[in-house]
């Protein structure tokens, strides 16, 4: 009964997304049920100093006439009347998220989705439809063996619970294996989903309103433009504050493809989503990527915390604690095993700590009581 209730809600939250449209609730949901799901069109990088923008849109594409380096006089030019003018308004503030719609002369609407980096260049996508975002009506539709568990964020200012991770389990008769299916084209769907849930239940049960829930996301999942168009639906069903619901990415897994990744965490970011870097100090952890990712956050890879004491390591773990506080961003040290290792994290500037010292992933039952106790 209670799986049937979640479910319910997590539903009821996504139906009552209605991003540009007059539609009812009940409009909306055929809407998104019937629709195809689409990719995005391209990628759109808007330079404040030239005022000049630039669109990728591949050849083939339904709006690769919109490829090239363009001024704002000469691209609006491409638009009927009534959007002309909306693009120097989106872009004026310098600051934050950009959401501009517009309908090309031909009368086909777009969306330019994405956010601010500092206050003179943005990022973000590309898409078409008179929609925000359409969703796959597979997202709707939770496996009913996914089991995730959370994994408590510890602050390490007050010792108490900040936060959770939610990490994908599937029920295999007895156990709760780590996954072996991470093909499942709706995992970030599902995840996100029963994340948002649990997090607005673990608020109001506790309450406590400033609980975060982390989300990891894959390259894969990056590519698949219903996912901002979710997280906004959630977030606003379930009345969650902007950042409460943050999206993990590694760095190794956006560089794959890492003008279309930037522009795809530009579109989370729009919607309130948090971004975390993950694994940081790992593979590449190029400073270049991390002047142009607006994360809100880094986590620091075991490999490195585990190491805690040596005296290169600790130097390292220090300058990254200072590097990230002053781009404005939280670390949490990642893998803790002992918490005699607080102290020593505290010290080296850390914010927040996660591993097997503080708490084992539990379900969402187990990790009410561990909240609260």
């Amino acid at each position: 009964m209670q799986r049937l209730i979640s479910k319910s809600r997590a539903n009821a939250a996504i139906m009552s997304f209605s991003p540009s449209s007059g539609r009812s609730d009940s409009d909306t949901y055929g809407y998104m049920t019937l629709a195809p799901t689409t990719q995005p069109q391209g990628s759109w990088h808007w330079f404040a100093p030239t005022r000049r923008l630039v669109i990728e849109a591949g050849n083939g594409s339904a709006l690769s006439e919109l490829a090239g380096d363009w001024t704002l006089d000469a691209i609006e030019q491409m638009f009927e009347g009534l959007s002309r003018g909306r693009l120097a308004q989106a872009f004026a503030d310098n600051d934050g998220p950009v959401r501009c719609a517009l309908r090309l002369s031909r009368g086909e609407d777009i969306h330019l989705v994405g956010a601010f980096i500092g206050d003179v260049e943005a990022h973000g996508l590309l898409l078409s439809g008179s929609e925000f975002s359409d969703m796959d009506p597979s997202d709707l539709k939770p496996g009913p063996d996914l089991h995730p568990v959370f994994q408590p964020i510890v602050s390490l200012a007050n010792g108490k619970i900040a936060g959770f991770e939610a990490l994908a389990r599937w029920d295999d008769g007895d156990v709760k294996a780590p996954p072996s299916r991470y093909e499942d084209e709706a995992l970030a769907s599902n995840m996100l989903i029963r994340s948002a849930e649990t997090l607005s239940n673990l608020r109001e049960a506790s309450g406590r309103d400033d609980l975060f829930m982390h989300v990891n996301l894959t390259a894969r999942d990056l590519a698949r433009n219903a996912l901002p168009a979710l997280v906004e639906a959630l977030m606003n069903g379930y009345g969650l504050p902007e950042r409460a619901i943050r999206i993990e990415l590694t760095e190794q897994a956006a560089l794959r493809d890492e003008n279309h990744a930037l522009a795809a965490v530009m579109a989370l970011k729009a919607v309130g989503a948090g971004l975390v870097l993950d694994d940081f100090g790992t593979g590449h952890s190029s400073f270049a990527w991390l002047a142009d990712f607006p994360a809100d956050s880094l986590k620091v890879d075991h490999g490195l915390t585990r190491r805690l004491g040596q005296y290169r390591t600790d130097t390292i773990l220090g300058a990254i604690t200072l590097l990230a506080s002053r781009l404005g961003m939280t670390t949490t040290a990642e893998g803790v095993e002992n918490k005699e290792d607080a102290a020593r994290l505290r010290s080296l500037g850390f914010d927040y700590a996660q591993g097997f010292a503080f708490a084992r992933p539990m379900d969402e039952e187990a990790a009410l009581k561990f909240l609260v106790s």
